[in-house]
């Protein structure tokens, strides 16, 4: 399946407002990370993540932002229909302006557990590198699914934590990775 799947990078024009159509993001979470006191814990814990069409349209705002301000987003295809998206911003930020973000990093619900999270990470990985990041800088969904995912590619918790990155989910777990 996976060697299908095409990943490019994608231009402000194609980000149109059908870009997100047929993407299905539901996430059934039974299990998260949560960090106590600087040490990693498991618990349970239901929720469903799912994403309406007025949160796909905010979120192909958020893309086209990040594009027409130098950054890039990367989209998995299985044809013509997207499998797959993740974004690395421009902005540099840390003590020595060696972080990089990776706001999104989503593989559409059934196709998942195919090998795309990876291609999609490798390229984002390549981009950073580009816009002259030495490390991605992660808020990750705290799922047992996610973070296993971004373990198995070599992410760890971060050295240094972006304040307003974690204000706008302080439940997601910070983690880098070292280019």
């Amino acid at each position: 399946m996976k060697n299908l799947v095409t990943c490019s990078v994608v231009s402000l024009i194609e980000l149109t407002e059908d870009f997100l159509n047929g993407f299905n993001r539901y996430q059934q979470t039974k299990q998260v990370w949560y960090v106590e006191d600087k040490i990693y814990k498991m618990k349970d814990d239901y929720f469903i993540d799912d994403w309406s069409h007025e949160r796909k349209l905010q979120i192909i705002q958020e893309l086209r932002k990040c594009v027409s301000s130098g950054g890039v987003v990367v989209a998995a295809w299985l044809e013509k229909q997207l499998v797959g998206f993740a974004n690395v911003e421009s902005e540099r930020f840390g003590s020595d302006a060696q972080y990089v973000e990776l706001p999104y990093l989503h593989v559409s619900k059934d196709i998942r557990g195919t090998g795309i999270g990876r291609k999609l990470f490798a390229s984002c990985c390549h981009e950073a590198k580009r816009l002259g990041g030495k490390k991605l800088y992660i808020a990750s969904h705290p799922s047992i699914e996610s973070q296993s995912f971004y373990r198995a590619v070599g992410c760890s918790p971060a050295e240094e934590v972006n304040e307003r990155i974690f204000k706008r989910e302080p439940l997601d777990i910070q983690l880098e990775k070292v280019l």
